[in-house]
């Protein structure tokens, strides 16, 4: 029996192909005016960045799991959502 894999070592052997484009959008103003920014504790690749400093969100769209949990967990309709183009997105591997 092969012994389980921890979900960062899954994670770790995932291969993204982008088109260049982002399959997700947000609005910066909405994002300014949120208080508790639930989409970057929410996302499972540690993909969403709020910069205090710039007073702005931050997002690497290269690393997506797909799963769409932004679009659920952001309060203020910020987020803007869809699969990426045939052939283009994250390839799972090793289930």
């Amino acid at each position: 029996m092969t012994p389980a894999r921890k979900t960062e070592e899954k994670l770790a052997v995932l291969a993204t192909k982008t088109a260049g484009e982002s399959h997700i959008t947000m609005t910066q103003a909405a994002c300014a005016v949120c208080e508790h920014r639930p989409c970057v504790p929410a996302c499972p690749a540690d993909l969403w960045t709020w910069i205090a400093e710039e007073g702005r969100m931050a997002l690497e769209h290269a690393g997506c799991l797909e799963c769409g949990t932004c679009l659920l967990v952001c309060p203020v309709g910020a987020v803007s959502w869809q699969y990426p183009a045939g052939g283009f997105g994250v390839q799972y591997r090793y289930g």
